[in-house]
């Protein structure tokens, strides 16, 4: 992994190193990730009604580790009272969801990774944000009486 060294100046210290950053995702962790995705929704399609009821579930993302043995995927939840049980149940079927995910990717992958799921909030925020933005008013500006010369 490629590592960035930043130099840091604090206040009361002189120059300091070794803060890193992890560099962006590569071609193939989004690749791999894509090809997670599409899968993961296609199983949550055929046989997602055994593990979460009849909420809706969306896989709004995937992001793989380097080493490709950790895929976490974020997942929007709609129609449902608690999120929170849905993503427990999902969570208790992880080993599930993970071997009906190796029978289909078996071929195209070497390692088929452990997943991790999380409540992706980001349509939420944006709905707050379309509601504020709606409620703002905004007067008009004042009439300019300008007109004599």
């Amino acid at each position: 992994m490629i590592s960035l060294q930043l130099f840091l100046r604090t206040p009361n210290s002189k120059l300091r190193t070794n803060t890193t950053f992890a560099p962006m995702d590569s071609t193939r962790q989004l690749k791999y990730g894509k090809l997670i995705q599409k899968e993961l929704s296609e199983i949550f399609t055929l046989e997602g009604k055994n593990w979460y009821g009849n909420n809706f579930v969306t896989i709004t993302g995937v992001s793989v580790t380097p080493d490709l043995s950790i895929a976490r995927v974020r997942i929007s939840i709609f129609k449902a009272t608690k999120p929170e049980e849905v993503l427990k149940s999902l969570r208790v079927h992880t080993n599930e969801v993970r071997k009906s995910l190796g029978n289909r990717i078996r071929n195209q992958a070497r390692i088929i990774p452990s997943l991790e799921f999380f409540i992706d909030d980001s349509l939420d925020y944006v709905d707050k944000m379309e509601s504020i933005f709606k409620n703002i008013v905004i007067p008009p500006p004042p009439a300019d009486d300008s007109t004599e010369n």
